[in-house]
């Protein structure tokens, strides 16, 4: 990745944490900034990432350029209101991701049910596929929000399905994960391999069927369910890849994501107490979502945009604990105090700027510690 994209990225980066407290400290009347920067995250820099990857050209194509630009277009227009725009820009970025799908894999997707096709592929399949239909399901909630007025539900709103833009990075990150096993693809770690593929991919679309109908108990199952998988995938990832340095960055990814699924449960369990207060729980769903947003997704793609360059020249073990002070500390502190945001903003600046610029092993000499 030349230096310009990863400039690119990681500004947009930055920025869309930086978003994430505006609404809080410089709110605007009518205007979400929260989905500006879930848009700028996930959508604008982590899809296009995720669509550069796929093609793993030396040069980015025409057709990733147009998705970065006109995902910039969606998430302005969005944000305003222009919906019309929205759904315009919708169509011609579901047809890109699907052509680049297609291009990667099938038109149907017939080798998640291949035996012989490694579960690396099947996540990366997964997360593309997430993606495409992820762009779908928003214009179809725009349209029924804000035209047709069909269906009346407390949670089809667009913010909850904008958060689903996050799924893709997840499934992507478990793909690297899962190709640092395919060495141990035998019949029975197999088995369990595919075991946690269909139980969190399933899991996800589930758990957010039961969201829209805010049926807690079963939730929670699928909750729990989606956490047994990601502890297996722990095990499985830290006792069999190779020791490498991306592997440490993964193994912190999967420790934000086991955060994650345990503050998820939290969060519901709480929410089915009789009295629930949600601003005295304000704070464990920020830490639920900076865990997830921050924590694992930045894991997963800072190690897709430096894929070629490992072993990068940098202290792993300081720049783990940074990123873990940052986002389970930090940033959600920074939702209740403004100095608290500065700081989080800057740490995580550290952090984005050092994944994304520190020098590889072909810069001459080698001085990193993995």
């Amino acid at each position: 990745m030349t230096i310009r994209l990863k400039a690119l990225f990681s500004s947009l980066m930055i920025l869309a944490l930086g978003l994430g407290y505006t609404d809080i400290y410089f709110p605007v009347d009518d205007l979400s900034f929260e989905r500006l920067h879930i848009f700028l995250f996930n959508l604008c820099s982590g899809g296009t990432i995720l669509l550069y990857y796929t093609e793993r050209q030396i040069k980015v194509s025409s057709r990733v350029k147009l998705f970065f630009v006109l995902s910039l277009v969606y998430a302005f227009s969005a944000f305003f209101k222009w919906y019309p725009l929205t759904l315009s820009v919708s169509v011609v970025l579901w047809g890109l991701v699907e052509r680049i799908r297609i291009n990667k894999f099938s038109i149907v997707p017939y080798q998640f049910f291949l035996p012989g096709v490694s579960v690396s592929e099947k996540f990366h399949q997964a997360s593309l596929w997430c993606l495409s239909i992820g762009i779908a399901m928003a214009s179809v909630v725009i349209i029924n929000n804000e035209y047709t007025h069909w269906v009346h539900m407390e949670k089809l709103t667009l913010n909850t399905f904008f958060l689903g833009y996050s799924f893709p990075l997840s499934l992507v990150t478990l793909s690297l994960v899962f190709s640092m096993l395919k060495k141990i693809e035998g019949p029975k770690s197999k088995s369990i391999m595919e075991l946690c593929f269909w139980t969190i991919t399933l899991g996800v679309i589930v758990f957010f069927i039961f969201i829209l109908f805010e049926k807690f108990l079963p939730q929670i199952f699928v909750t729990a369910a989606l956490f047994t998988a990601v502890v297996i995938v722990f095990m499985l990832y830290y006792t069999f890849a190779d020791n490498m340095q991306q592997k440490k960055f993964l193994t912190s990814g999967i420790g934000f994501l086991i955060v994650t699924a345990v503050t998820g449960i939290a969060y519901i369990c709480l929410q089915m107490q009789d009295g629930y207060d949600p601003l005295k729980t304000k704070w464990l769903l920020h830490i639920h979502v900076f865990a997830s947003l921050y924590g694992w997704n930045l894991c997963g793609l800072a190690v897709l945009c430096r894929f070629d360059d490992f072993p990068i020249r940098l202290h792993s073990t300081t720049v783990i604990m940074v990123h873990w002070l940052t986002a389970l500390v930090l940033a959600p502190l920074g939702i209740f105090q403004g100095w608290f945001a500065v700081l989080a903003i800057a740490g995580y600046a550290f952090i984005t700027l050092t994944l994304f610029f520190s020098g590889n092993g072909q810069d001459g000499q080698i001085s990193y510690e993995q």
